[in-house]
């Protein structure tokens, strides 16, 4: 079964979308950092990675482009997390720089399981 990365700094939001993720069989790994994440999407190699953007040591943005910029990752599917739009106006992220990513999707916390799950899904093919 396919192994799916989950990086968010929110270990009650990593918790729930691993038990969500599990009950359907697929194998999670965890980070709680950019800069953890990365270096466990390159020892890891997942089959599709769950990636927050508001992060304080690297922002998903950053991890995004950095493995969508290697060759040897940047087939492996990217879903951004953010709570942006709820924040927008007080944070130096934006919509447009969501969109701009190489990412896969993007998905507004908070995420609808369901919706991610399927989402998932169809970027594994």
């Amino acid at each position: 079964m396919a192994r799916i990365l989950i990086v968010d700094d929110d270990p009650d939001l990593e918790e729930t979308v691993s038990m969500m993720l599990e009950a359907k069989g697929y194998d999670t790994l965890a980070a709680y950092g950019g800069i953890e994440g990365l270096d466990k999407a390159k020892s890891e190699k997942p089959d599709l990675i769950v990636l927050d953007v508001m992060m304080p040591d690297k922002d998903g943005f950053a991890v995004c482009e950095e493995l969508k910029g290697n060759p040897e990752f940047e087939d492996i599917p990217i879903i951004l997390l953010t709570a942006i739009g709820q924040k927008v106006s007080t944070t130096r992220y934006s919509h447009s720089g969501g969109m701009a990513t190489s990412a896969d999707d993007f998905f507004e916390k908070p995420v609808k399981p369901d919706e991610l799950v399927t989402q998932i899904e169809r970027l594994l093919g």
